[in-house]
């Protein structure tokens, strides 16, 4: 959190809900009073009118004897000759002087007390006060949210931290090189301005990061902040705008009005989307001049029209939905420069890694290039929830480090879901997964423009999945050829072709495959012009977020092209149908294998189908199966103890590489 002395000049932020001086005081007073009055009440004893004429006739009154309109008070002596404090309630419209005149003739001294109106009043309308108060406090306090209140609409909802506070840098971003080049002149800005300044040049008022989710935006901002020693103003898009009509705006105008006051400083607005959306089309149909999104957008750019960047303070803002902004947004001389934060590459990814797996016991075996080769298209989050369920898989099976079963199986888990080994199937039905998927595993190896297999299971994963084929991609490819494309049809259709060699019929499980087969056919001939019959045209994709989506190819073009779409299909099933048929037998044992183990590493499945390894029988594999089993049960490592404070720490592991599965189901 901030430190509150250096945020002065800001709103005050309310952790929770406080009640109003004024009605804590009367709480106060109101407690004293009846605190008072119960007090001097409860130390007096009560007697009945019949029985203090009695006391008043035998001359036990002692002292003074106050008459109200409402009681008699005074002291009594008991028969021990103790003396007691005492009161008597009288009745309504009592005629209180006839009874002062006849105590005064028993000899008793009679005082008449006429009470304060005032305080008539005041216990009249206090039960009153105090409710409208409790109504208060929880209604508009604690119902209305704090800063929702109608007391509290106006406080600004930034969040200021100091150059003290800013620990992220340059070293702790990784996989983003090309964005942290961009980001370095800003930061050279914000340390330097009279570097640019002498020669006439200005610096860009506003810097906009464009990027999917989770590739490290706003780290990257907090470590242009970190890097540059100054205050970083932080702010999502959507705590601008509320239920108040004219709310976003003030914020807007307080938050610059903030920035410009503790100069050099770094704005960051978080999904600028939300307010930032165009104004006119079918995306800015809702939008009217009233718009309460709409007032906000208009004050951003009014405020950074007139906004000196010279001051030093600099506007950065993220989103992942660049398409969407308003055109006035993105123009020259407001957001004047635009720094793509993509998913980053294999070397980038090893690099991520390596920044996560700092605080976590890697095992020397551990090989985080290959972790990165199997994790394309991961983001940085990614990345690190990969390290992170590693770490705790780990220490759920007491281990003193983390290697590579775990990053493995934490990779699994990302990209598709839990084991079900819960998901009980029978034993007709693992035999028919089996060699499903062992079709795949051998088109796979046998096909020249594929990546090599890295593991064939059946054990059921996420929702749908009964088994996995996966392959490791050697590198990041950004593009594909014909002959790869080809391949990739056969790869898909290997399931179906070995259930049609091993049981001579098809069953559901080829569904998901047919589906991708049929896209991959599909953008071949309609996309890429991969297709003499159609030959080099592309009609390019249907727009999923229109409105009306019709067909954008009719007739005879569109009979070509299904007609070429189940060529290829026919193709690459009866492509796979010869892989498997030529190697019947190594289909068999592997499929056979495969039932015992559940798992066949990409290694050992080359090796069985290139002839350097013997393939073992299912009873061999058995018995090896239990026999490691018996050995990790009694190798089981020590829980690691706690470590103290004054202990030595251990060196900083490696880092940790992720691996891209491509499932054939």
């Amino acid at each position: 959190m901030p430190d509150p002395n250096e945020r002065r000049d800001g709103p005050p932020t309310l952790p929770r809900p406080r009640m109003a001086p004024w009605m804590l005081v009367l709480l106060v007073v109101g407690g004293l009073l009846v605190m008072s009055q119960l007090l001097s009440t409860a130390s007096r004893d009560t007697l009945s009118y019949s029985r203090f004429r009695d006391l008043a006739e035998a001359g036990r009154i002692v002292g003074t004897v106050t008459i109200s309109e409402t009681s008699i008070t005074g002291v009594y002596r008991t028969d021990e000759g103790a003396e007691v404090p005492f009161t008597t309630t009288l009745a309504a419209n009592f005629q209180t002087d006839t009874l002062a005149e006849e105590l005064d003739a028993e000899g008793i001294d009679v005082r008449m007390s006429t009470p304060s109106p005032w305080v008539n009043l005041l216990f009249s309308i206090l039960p009153l006060v105090l409710l409208m108060g409790l109504i208060y406090y929880f209604l508009f306090r604690r119902m209305g949210g704090g800063a929702a209140s109608p007391l509290n609409m106006g406080r600004n909802k930034v969040k200021i931290y100091d150059r003290k506070e800013m620990k992220t840098t340059f070293t702790d971003v990784a996989g983003v090189d090309e964005a942290k080049e961009e980001l370095r002149e800003i930061v050279e800005f914000l340390k330097n301005p009279k570097k640019y300044q002498r020669l006439g040049g200005r610096i860009p008022k506003g810097v906009l990061l464009l990027g999917p989710p989770g590739c490290g935006k706003t780290l990257l901002a907090r470590a242009v902040a970190g890097e540059a020693n100054v205050p970083f103003f932080f702010m999502s898009g959507s705590e601008f705008v509320e239920m108040f009509v004219g709310l976003g705006a003030a914020r807007v105008r307080e938050l610059f009005q903030q920035a410009k006051e503790k100069a050099p400083a770094l704005v960051f607005l978080d999904e600028i989307d939300t307010i930032g959306k165009g104004r006119s089309g079918a995306l800015g149909a809702g939008f009217g001049a009233h718009d309460e999104r709409e007032q906000t957008l208009n004050q951003l750019l009014v405020e950074m029209d007139g906004f000196d960047s010279s001051k030093g303070v600099i506007i950065m803002a993220a989103t992942n939905r660049p398409d969407v902004l308003d055109p006035a947004l993105v123009r020259p001389g407001r957001f004047d420069r635009q720094v793509v934060v993509d998913r980053p590459d294999l070397r980038g990814r090893e690099e991520i890694l390596r920044v996560h797996a700092r605080g976590v016991a890697l095992d020397p075996s551990v090989d985080l290039q290959t972790i990165a080769a199997r994790t394309p298209g991961f983001t940085g989050a990614d990345l690190e929830n990969v390290v992170n369920e590693a770490a705790l898989l780990a220490a759920r099976r007491d281990k003193n480090a983390v290697t590579m079963d775990e990053l493995e199986e934490a990779i699994d888990r990302a990209s598709m879901g839990l084991e079900r080994k819960s998901r009980v199937m029978s034993e007709k039905e693992k035999v028919r997964v089996a060699a499903h998927e062992m079709g795949h595993a051998l088109v796979a190896h046998f096909c020249e423009h594929l990546d090599p297999v890295h593991r064939v299971t059946i054990i059921p994963r996420g929702t749908a999945a009964l088994g996995l084929t996966m392959t490791r991609p050697l590198e990041d490819r950004y593009l594909a050829t014909e002959p790869e494309l080809r391949d990739m049809l056969a790869f898909a259709m290997g399931g179906r072709a070995a259930e049609e060699i091993v049981f001579g019929e098809v069953s559901t499980g080829a569904q998901n495959d047919l589906e991708k087969a049929t896209q991959i056919a599909r953008a071949m001939v309609a996309q890429y012009g991969m297709s003499d019959e159609v030959g080099p045209l592309s009609l390019g994709q249907d727009d999923p977020n229109a409105v009306f989506i019709g067909p954008k190819v009719a007739g005879a073009t569109a009979e070509r092209i299904d007609a070429e779409v189940l060529r290829l299909l026919n193709e690459a099933h009866d492509r796979a149908v010869a892989i498997l048929t030529e190697r019947r037998e190594l289909l068999d044992r592997l499929r056979e294998l495969l039932l015992v183990t559940e798992t066949i590493d990409g290694t050992d499945l080359e090796a069985y189908a290139s002839g350097a390894k013997p393939i073992p029988t299912p009873s061999e594999a058995r018995e090896v199966i239990e026999q490691r089993a018996a050995a990790a049960v009694a190798t089981t490592p020590e829980p690691i103890p706690a470590r103290r404070a004054d202990q030595p720490q251990p060196a900083p592991p490696i880092a940790l590489p992720p691996i891209p599965p491509m499932p054939a189901d």
